[in-house]
């Protein structure tokens, strides 16, 4: 039993009221997984590694972090906020992470435009210095950017020539990359793999 258990209620909480914009997480820091997730829009799994820095001394986590922005899998952008829970003596045992989703209020309203420009500042370097699938995420999003194009207008030989791409800039070094890939881009790991092998033999 997670000792992040009564977390739980709260983070779903959260995401009813935001629904369908925001994402939580809740990751916990002896196990290094994500314990849950709920209204999941990043593609992420319960049990998959939350990918923190290696850090001594979790204790040492301010109680919130400044805001953040960070890209999805799919081009949009994410503002986030994160929290460190604490036990009864004030030990950090869990991170409570909260995805809001900008791209309706960007398209609609510019959601006001100052707040997202100035108030927002980079990714924490303590938190989630190797995230290999915000990596991915941003160089899928730059990509698509250069090409003028959406994911979901990807055809075969785009999606191809992505994978290609991804696997020259070493995507697939990190471990369940290949998993993540596929998932991202609507392809099946022997696809992927497959792009890879007959690119090796050219």
């Amino acid at each position: 039993m997670s000792c992040l258990n009564s977390y739980f209620s709260t983070a779903e909480a959260i995401s009813l009221l935001f629904y369908p914009y925001a994402e939580v997480v809740l990751h916990d820091l002896k196990s290094g997984l994500i314990a849950a997730i709920y209204n999941n829009f990043s593609k992420r799994k319960i049990g998959d590694e939350s990918l923190l820095e290696d850090i001594e001394n979790y204790n040492e986590f301010p109680n919130v972090f400044p805001v953040y922005l960070k890209t999805n899998w799919d081009g949009r952008k994410i503002k986030s906020i994160s929290s460190t829970l604490r036990d009864q003596k004030g030990k950090a045992i869990g991170l409570l992470c909260i995805n809001l989703d900008l791209s309706k209020w960007d398209e609609l309203h510019h959601f006001l435009g100052s707040w997202l420009n100035n108030a927002s500042q980079p990714q924490p370097a303590e938190l989630f210095k190797d995230d290999w699938r915000e990596k991915i995420n941003s160089y899928v999003s730059d990509y698509l950017a250069r090409l003028g194009i959406t994911l979901k207008l990807l055809n075969k030989e785009k999606k191809k020539a992505l994978v290609l791409a991804l696997h020259k800039e070493g995507a697939f070094k990190a471990k369940n990359a290949a998993n993540y890939i596929a998932d991202v881009l609507d392809l099946s790991r022997a696809t992927i793999y497959n792009y890879l092998k007959v690119n090796d033999h050219d």
